[in-house]
C-alpha cells in the first residue's frame, strides 16, 4: 500500500465552485501524459501533474449514456437512454438532475457544448437544472439528420448556430473555441457576482467529423499522417490550448483557492486506426483492447483528474473502482444539497472519502457496462452482446470471455475456463440488473419524430424575428 495522502479539509459541504470540462471521444491514450508520443497536450499534462487522478475510472462506451449517468446517479439504461439517436437518447423527465439539486442550494449552473439528453424543450438542458446554456442539437454538430440546426451541415465545425438559453443565435469562429469562450465569460461573472457556480464545458470534440483549424492540422499533415488523424489530433491540441487558457484565466483572477477543476473524457477512443506516409498504422491507445462502442476496457476507461488547489492531493493516483453514476452524489454532498426523498435510487457512491483520504478503505463493486445500441424491440436478445462486468480484478465480456484485469489490462489472454467461480459470481447479480432494469427502458418503442424539434423551432424563429449574431461577453 503506497503512503496515504489526506485533504486539508472537510469536503461534505464545503460548497466550492466546479468546473467540469468533458471531451467527446477522447480515449484514455489521447493524451501525452498518458503516453502518446505524437498528440502534445501540455496544458493537460501540467493539469495531470498536479491533480488527484483516478485511474480506474469508468464511464460509459457512448455518448448519451454516459451523460445520462452523470445527470441521473443511475445506469443510463434505468432513466430511458439505451441509444444516441432514434428517440433513445431522451433522459426520463422523472429524472432529478444533480444541476436541479445545485441550483437549489444557490448555485448558478451553465452548459457550453453537448447535451445530447433530448432535443424536445421540455428535455433541454434549461428545464433540466442549466441556468445558462449555449448547445448544439443531436450528438454532434452538423448532425442535422438526427436534430441539429439545419444550417450546421455546412458549417459545420466553425460559424455554427447554437441555442443560446431561449434564443437560437449565429456564433463566429472554431466550436471549442466558442464554447471556451462562453464559458470563461460566465464564469467570470459568477466570481464577479460572489455566486458559487457549477460550470459544464461539454465538448463535441474530437467527435467527427474530424476538422481542426488549420494551423492545428498543419503539424500532423507535415509528419505524413491522413487527413482524419490530422484533423482529430489536431482538435485536441486546441482542448489543450483552451484548457490552458481557462487554467490561466482562473489564476489570473484568484479562482483556484475556491475551484474544484474536473478533466474527463465520455467515452473511448475513435478513428484508432490511420496512414503515415500512406502506410497503415495503428495510433496509441493505452494498450488498451477496444475503442467507443466496445464493451472491453478500451470502450470505457477513461482519464478522470481533479485539481483544486491547497486541497486535494497533489500528483497522487487512486487506484479504486470508481465511475460516472459516482460524481451525482459527489458533486450534491460538495455543495451541501439535500436530495429529496422522492427522487430515482442513486446507484452511485461520493468520492468524497477517497478525495479526503487517498487510501482509505474502499469496497469492491460490480460495475455494468452494455453499449446498447439495439435494433428497436431487440432487446431481449441483446442482454450478453457488447455488455461487461468489471470489479477491481476481473472484466467479463460477452458471457464468452473473462480477464484478470490487475494483471493483463490490455486483455490479451481469455481465462474463462480457469475461473468459473468468477463467473458464477458476476452471472446471476446482472440477470437480476438486466430484468430490473428492462421495465424503466421506456424509449425503446418510440415512433421516430415526424419532424426535429431543433428544426421547428429554427424555422419558426428565422421566420418570426430572424437568427441574431451572438458572441460571448468579454473576460
Amino acid at each position: 500500500m503506497t503512503e496515504a495522502q489526506t485533504s486539508s479539509k472537510k469536503l461534505k459541504n464545503s460548497r466550492p465552485n466546479i468546473i467540469f470540462v468533458m471531451t467527446d471521444d477522447q480515449g484514455m491514450g489521447d493524451l501525452s501524459c498518458m503516453g502518446n508520443q505524437v498528440v502534445k497536450t501540455p496544458n493537460i499534462d501540467a493539469f495531470y501533474k498536479k491533480s488527484t487522478r483516478f485511474t480506474e475510472y469508468h464511464v460509459s462506451p457512448t455518448c448519451a449514456p454516459t451523460r445520462a449517468a452523470l445527470m441521473s446517479g443511475q445506469h443510463e439504461f434505468r432513466v430511458g437512454v439505451t441509444h444516441t439517436i432514434l428517440e433513445r437518447e431522451r433522459m426520463a423527465l422523472e429524472v432529478y438532475t444533480f444541476p436541479q439539486a445545485l441550483q437549489f442550494v444557490g448555485y448558478q449552473t451553465g452548459l457550453f457544448g453537448k447535451w445530447h439528453l433530448g432535443d424536445g424543450n421540455e428535455y433541454l438542458p434549461q428545464n433540466r437544472g442549466f441556468s445558462e446554456v449555449l448547445m448544439h442539437g443531436s450528438g454532434g454538430i452538423g448532425q442535422v439528420n438526427l436534430g441539429d440546426f439545419p444550417p450546421n451541415s455546412e458549417n459545420e465545425y466553425f460559424d455554427n448556430v447554437l441555442l443560446h438559453n431561449e434564443t437560437i443565435v449565429q456564433t463566429s469562429g472554431f466550436c471549442t473555441d466558442v464554447f471556451f469562450d462562453a464559458a470563461l465569460a460566465w464564469t467570470k461573472a459568477q466570481i464577479d457576482a460572489e455566486i458559487p457556480y457549477f460550470t459544464y464545458i461539454s465538448l463535441n470534440a474530437p467527435h467527427a467529423p474530424l476538422i481542426a483549424p488549420k494551423a492545428y492540422k498543419k503539424r500532423f499533415l507535415e509528419l505524413g499522417y491522413d487527413d482524419g488523424t490530422a484533423g482529430r489530433y489536431g482538435m485536441i491540441e486546441n482542448i489543450d490550448d483552451n484548457f490552458g487558457g481557462l487554467m490561466r484565466k482562473l489564476t489570473e483572477w484568484d479562482a483556484l483557492e475556491n475551484t474544484l477543476v474536473i478533466f474527463t473524457t465520455d467515452n473511448g477512443a475513435t478513428h484508432l486506426r490511420g496512414t503515415l506516409n500512406g502506410e497503415k498504422v495503428k495510433h496509441f491507445n493505452a494498450n488498451l483492447k477496444g475503442g467507443k462502442n466496445s464493451p472491453n476496457e478500451g470502450g470505457n476507461h477513461v482519464p478522470l483528474f481533479f485539481y483544486w488547489k491547497g486541497i486535494l492531493a497533489e500528483g497522487k493516483d487512486i487506484n479504486k473502482l470508481t465511475a460516472h453514476i459516482d460524481l451525482y452524489k459527489t458533486f450534491t454532498e460538495l455543495a451541501g444539497a439535500k436530495l429529496p426523498e422522492t427522487i430515482q435510487p442513486i446507484e452511485g457512491l461520493s468520492l468524497i472519502p477517497l478525495l479526503e483520504n487517498t487510501e482509505v478503505s474502499w469496497e469492491d463493486r460490480m460495475l455494468f457496462t452494455h453499449c446498447g445500441r439495439w435494433k428497436t424491440g431487440m432487446v431481449e436478445e441483446a442482454k450478453f452482446k457488447k455488455m461487461a462486468i468489471r470489479n477491481q480484478q476481473w472484466r467479463f465480456v460477452n458471457n464468452s470471455e473473462l480477464f484478470n484485469i490487475a494483471k493483463d489490462p490490455g486483455e490479451t489472454t481469455n481465462v474463462i475456463e480457469a475461473y468459473p467461480e468468477v463467473v458464477a459470481k458476476f452471472k446471476a447479480p446482472y440477470s437480476m440488473w438486466w430484468d430490473a432494469s428492462i421495465p424503466l427502458m421506456i424509449n425503446e418503442n418510440r415512433k421516430k419524430v415526424k419532424e426535429q424539434p431543433l428544426h421547428s423551432r429554427y424555422y419558426k424563429q428565422l421566420k418570426d424575428i430572424g437568427i441574431p449574431d451572438w458572441s460571448p461577453s468579454s473576460y
